[in-house]
């Protein structure tokens, strides 16, 4: 019997003692916080009060209205913080995971460029606005309009020229130029250009001639 009652005594008292021991954890948890309040409060207090210096300082003057609303539209739009944080880190994986390829793709444009470089492209650039400047400088607004309205015209025309028949007869022609020396030309009496216009290259080249005009005056014919 006294076994028993001494039992209980005993368990009873280890009870005590782990209600003992939790009080005394939470009154170490309420005085840790507790602590830590205080020091939050003393450093919050010490910010407010330089904050408030450098302001005088600087002599801005803060409504407290004014941080009380920039205070709540943050507080408001908290999910678009969030959602702006979020992309943000989705620019930020997506330029990590895409660096590579842009390294790759200023490599490539790097070396392109040193390719144009080498082969002088950059040069005839420089020259070509020299051109371009020369033809600003020298031709008026009205010379520009009159090449546009005749734009058509002038491209039909080289078109032509550049036909395969219209280039060979222009070369043909400018070789025989080149050949000829203009010093040492030969002079013809009257006599002698008649007994040349009998020979059959001169006769086809006058009948050339002939049909040319008689071609050159055939629109202005049907015009009028």
């Amino acid at each position: 019997m006294d076994n028993d009652i001494q039992t209980q005594i005993n368990t009873l008292n280890d009870k005590v003692d782990l209600i003992l021991e939790y009080v005394n954890q939470q009154r170490l948890k309420s005085q840790s916080v507790d602590d830590l309040i205080a020091d939050a409060s003393i450093i919050g207090k010490d910010m407010y009060d330089s904050a408030v210096m450098e302001l005088e300082n600087r002599s801005i003057e803060v409504d407290p209205e004014d941080v009380k609303m920039i205070v709540l539209k943050i507080l408001r739009n908290v999910r678009n913080i969030n959602g702006v944080l979020d992309t943000f880190e989705s620019t930020t994986d997506f330029l990590k995971d895409a660096s590579p390829i842009f390294n790759e793709m200023i490599i490539d444009l790097i070396k392109k460029l040193n390719e144009f470089d080498r082969k002088g492209y950059f040069e005839f650039l420089a020259e070509a606005g020299a051109i371009i400047d020369n033809i600003v400088t020298h031709f008026s607004r009205e010379d520009v309009k009159l090449l546009a309205d005749n734009a058509v015209p002038m491209l039909e025309t080289v078109k032509s020229l550049t036909q395969p028949e219209m280039l060979k007869s222009v070369n043909n022609a400018v070789k025989i130029f080149s050949r000829l020396e203009m010093e040492a030309v030969p002079e013809y009496s009257v006599w002698k250009l008649i007994r040349e216009m009998n020979k059959p290259e001169m006769k086809r080249a006058i009948g050339f001639m002939v049909s040319f005009m008689q071609n050159m005056s055939q629109p202005e014919n049907e015009n009028q």
